[in-house]
């Protein structure tokens, strides 16, 4: 049995996550700032599984030192955390010189230092105990640079991306340590981030289908996976390699 600490788990994917995991024999450590909804999930999960273990904790990623904390407590009071899913995020973003600094910092804030105290925190439990799991949420938008309001949100899930990868490399040198890092990238799915995207944005599936392949993905250990596989693993291979001009009618 496997105990698994999901960051922003309040709503969306995170959520979903929970559930599934949940499903396939997980105990959950949930964490997110608003703890009323982690309370309504955590009496969801437990009625549906009761031999679950679901903890929750309140956690905002952009407080460093809240991220150390929470993580290091959920390791004690669980007897051990073995895997970490860094799935907080935020979706804000203006062009950028337009007026939006306020919005594309907190999303850069959120999405890569956030994302980096959890990346420290997770890791430093799993150096410690030789195993683990660490699992960072990126986006398919971490392709290629992308305009207007998903500018900045681009960015910060390339940066993560890559502090994924740079861990996952040093691993490789440490045979002494059983630590796998995944990647995962994410298309469109349906969450509360983007409820106000029009329905008829190309390729969107719903929540439950995209955590499905995410889920998927993260109990196979992969190195790095693009969700749902269909279109998107071949339209990501595209993406790296399409001008911009083609890449801009995809957003």
């Amino acid at each position: 049995m496997t105990t698994t600490l999901i960051t922003g788990a309040s709503s969306g994917i995170g959520a979903e996550l929970a559930r599934q995991l949940a499903a396939r024999g997980h105990d959950l450590a949930l964490c997110a700032r608003r703890t009323e909804r982690l309370e309504e999930l955590r009496a969801e999960i437990v009625a549906a599984h009761p031999d679950r273990i679901v903890a929750v904790k309140a956690l905002d990623v952009t407080d460093d030192d809240a991220v150390f904390r929470v993580f290091h407590e959920f390791d004690t009071e669980l007897s051990g955390v073995d895997r970490v899913v860094v799935n907080a995020g935020l979706g804000k973003g203006a062009p950028i010189g337009v007026g939006g600094y306020a919005a594309n910092k907190a999303t850069a804030m959120t999405n890569f230092i956030g994302a980096l105290a959890q990346c420290e925190a997770a890791m430093e439990i799993f150096r410690a105990r030789k195993r683990g799991h660490l699992v960072v949420i990126s986006s398919m938008s971490a392709m290629r640079g992308m305009p207007k309001t998903v500018t900045t949100y681009a960015a910060t899930k390339a940066g993560i991306a890559h502090l994924a990868e740079g861990i996952r490399v040093e691993m490789r040198g440490k045979p002494d340590l059983d630590i796998t890092v995944s990647t995962i990238y994410p298309g469109y799915i349906r969450s509360e981030m983007n409820e106000k995207v029009e329905q008829r944005t190309k390729f969107m599936v719903d929540t439950e289908t995209g955590v499905r392949g995410i889920v998927e993905a993260i109990e196979k250990g992969v190195e790095s996976a693009r969700v749902p596989a269909w279109p998107w693993k071949p339209l990501g291979t595209a993406m790296r390699h399409l001008p911009l001009g083609i890449v801009r009618k995809l957003t």
